[in-house]
């Protein structure tokens, strides 16, 4: 039984519209014109319990107004949603025990004092009792590689000790269901793969269930089989990773080691340049003809080395979204990677 049903899910703002100038201030002041922003638009989908699924989508597409409609911190313009079995914006206290958001442009730790005084009072909020609370915070704190950091001012940590100081926060409550957005936001490459190994570990201790948004590529291959992709509010994929790449690009990327400088017209005859420098080339061959292809390289030209590999998955998806539409594959003549 799915724990996040989606059913139909939209919301849209109502925003005043006012021309420049003095007189269109008067004017605006005494009768007021609005326009209607569909920020989300009608978009249905579940996750099952102990699922990881990556949410993506361009700046400004809908995924954290859609995280905020599913933990309830704004009311759906209309659609329904439930999570683990209730509706979020009732903000029922039951609820707000299972869940737990996570925006790696926020934070919930006092500036000035430890990490562990604001750890004392999420964990008295939540009415754990005291020595639970100290073997939690052990045990996260043993995860996430933090031990004297927790009794430093946070002001006075890393960002990527904050950003884990921040995880040991939200989840000291052991939610079931756990929104992430943006949780690596700046972090370096280091401490971007320490907290994916942190939540592949939650993720397996406690079987929660992950929906997370990132524009790091590395960690939703990491943490995620699973997608949804949204553009402009609307839900355009909702399948597995391998599935983007086997469905939207069809060709393969060949890069070859010659014995002898190729140039680009001679290569032309084989697929699609998208470098050549010196004794080396990369081409674009699309996958119907790829055997056929490949014995046609080693049989007529000087090849040392040859390797097969698909376009990486941050190319595809960034084409998916320059098109806005999964309507058919997109066109390997441009490689748009996302920002």
């Amino acid at each position: 039984m799915a724990i996040i049903q989606a059913h139909q899910l939209s919301k849209t703002y109502q925003v005043s519209a006012k021309d420049p100038g003095l007189g269109a201030t008067l004017r605006h002041f005494f009768k007021r014109r609005y326009r209607c922003i569909e920020a989300v638009k009608p978009l249905s989908f579940s996750i099952e319990p102990g699922e990881m699924v990556g949410f993506l989508g361009p700046n400004g597409a809908g995924k954290t107004t859609t995280l905020k409609m599913l933990t309830g911190l704004i009311h759906p313009t209309a659609g329904s949603v439930t999570v683990a079995d209730y509706t979020p914006f009732k903000r029922q206290r039951d609820f707000l025990r299972q869940i737990t958001l996570v925006m790696g442009q926020k934070q919930q730790l006092i500036w000035d004092l430890p990490a562990i005084e604001t750890l004392r009072i999420n964990a008295a909020i939540y009415d754990i009792p005291a020595a639970q609370a100290t073997r939690r915070i052990a045990e996260l704190a043993e995860m996430l590689g933090l031990k004297d950091e927790l009794t430093q001012p946070v002001r006075k940590l890393s960002l990527g000790e904050r950003m884990k100081a921040e995880l040991l926060a939200s989840l000291l409550h052991q939610p079931n269901v756990l929104f992430l957005d943006e949780p690596t936001l700046g972090l370096d490459v280091n401490a971007q793969f320490a907290v994916r190994q942190f939540l592949q570990r939650y993720n397996q201790q406690h079987k929660a269930t992950i929906l997370l948004t990132s524009h790091y590529m590395a960690d939703i291959t990491a943490l995620c089989k699973r997608v949804l992709l949204i553009h402009q509010g609307a839900l355009i994929y909702d399948g597995t990773l391998d599935g983007i790449v086997t469905r939207f690009a069809p060709y393969r990327e060949v890069v070859l080691e010659f014995a002898a400088p190729q140039d680009a017209a001679t290569l032309r005859r084989y697929g699609l340049p998208d470098a050549v420098e010196g004794q080396s080339a990369k081409l674009r061959v699309h996958r119907d003809a790829l055997t056929a292809t490949l014995n046609r390289l080693l049989s007529e030209l000087p090849i040392l080395d040859l390797t097969v590999t698909d376009p990486p998955i941050e190319n595809i998806i960034g084409e998916l979204f320059s098109s806005g539409t999964v309507d058919g594959p997109p066109s390997p003549k441009s490689e748009t990677v996302p920002s």
